[in-house]
């Protein structure tokens, strides 16, 4: 027998957290965080983690499980989040998977084989020298050397991927645009994708709204501290949006004004990106949240699609 599943996407700030957990209580759920910031412990504010009174006593998996200076991959979500699905799935509860992290997102709904994965750590090392040695623009022109449909579509500054897609090339032959398009749903799990959405204008005023409350909340101290507990500014978990801008604060390169409209500029064209990749799945229902006149009524739109979907699966 598949599994059930269902998986809760949207921009930050959309309601993901208010929606899933009433979706939970109503259809006896359990939510998996799918949030590549909320794994870290020690960072509340800046990665908007729902409070204990805020989840209702509807259990939460993948939050707080390592420390910000531990590693963490999509490979170890996957792991992680399978197994969240099969101890949620015994209890006889409805595994929720709940987050904006599209990657994370990918790996459950596709069948994604991290244990195969062309990989070359040597070639990876070495192509990350030469990026740091010669600039981004040598090892972009690498790339389009092999490959110009992958250089088109990748920045420049985005060294990670163009690392990546040299690598595919380098260990399988493939463009990395066919070596993805070989990845085919997981028939693993009977899953039900749902995408939350707000006119762009009410969406963007929401995300102005969080980070000014997340200033009054600490979000500057809450940084402070972890750069005081010998957590150095150049961790991975520092790269997310809020903690970078205020570090940049803390060294006296901007005003606080200046951070709190950069934080929320950078986190309005966040929220656009999101909302661009998961337009690109297929047989998700989206629900607009401006479009409703009350909470209840789109919880017993969405529920009512829910369980009219399970019964056909």
């Amino acid at each position: 027998m598949k599994k059930k599943l269902l998986i809760l996407v949207g921009p930050t700030a959309v309601g993901k957290t208010d929606t899933s957990i009433e979706l939970a209580m109503r259809l006896e759920g359990e939510i998996i965080s799918a949030d590549s910031m909320q794994i870290y412990k020690l960072m509340n504010i800046g990665t908007a983690k729902p409070s204990v009174e805020e989840m209702q006593g509807i259990p939460h998996y993948l939050m707080d499980i390592i420390m910000p200076n531990e590693d963490f991959s999509v490979a170890a979500f996957q792991q992680k989040a399978k197994a969240a699905i099969e101890e949620i799935t015994n209890k006889k509860k409805l595994p929720i998977i709940v987050g904006g992290t599209g990657l994370y997102v990918n790996a459950i709904i596709y069948n994604m084989d991290f244990t195969s994965t062309v990989s070359n750590w040597q070639l990876r090392n070495q192509l990350q020298e030469e990026a740091l040695k010669y600039g981004n623009e040598y090892l972009h022109n690498k790339l389009r050397e092999i490959d110009p449909e992958a250089a088109e579509r990748i920045h420049k500054n985005n060294v990670k991927r163009v690392i990546r897609a040299i690598e595919v090339f380098h260990e399988s032959g493939e463009k990395i645009g066919n070596f993805r398009e070989d990845v085919q749903f997981n028939d693993a799990y009977n899953f039900i994708l749902i995408g939350l959405t707000r006119d762009r204008e009410e969406l963007y005023t929401r995300i102005n709204h969080r980070v000014d409350i997340m200033m009054k909340e600490g979000l500057v101290q809450e940084v402070r501290n972890l750069l005081e507990m010998g957590y150095p500014e150049d961790l991975v978990a520092f790269k997310g949006l809020g903690y970078k801008e205020v570090i940049h604060y803390l060294k006296g390169n901007a005003s606080l004004q200046e951070t709190v409209d950069i934080i929320k500029r950078d986190t309005r064209r966040y929220a656009k990106r999101q909302l661009t990749w998961f337009r690109r799945f297929e047989n998700i229902q989206w629900y607009n949240l401006s479009e409703y006149p009350s909470k209840e009524k789109l919880i017993n739109n969405i529920q009512e699609y829910i369980e009219g979907h399970f019964n056909v699966l």
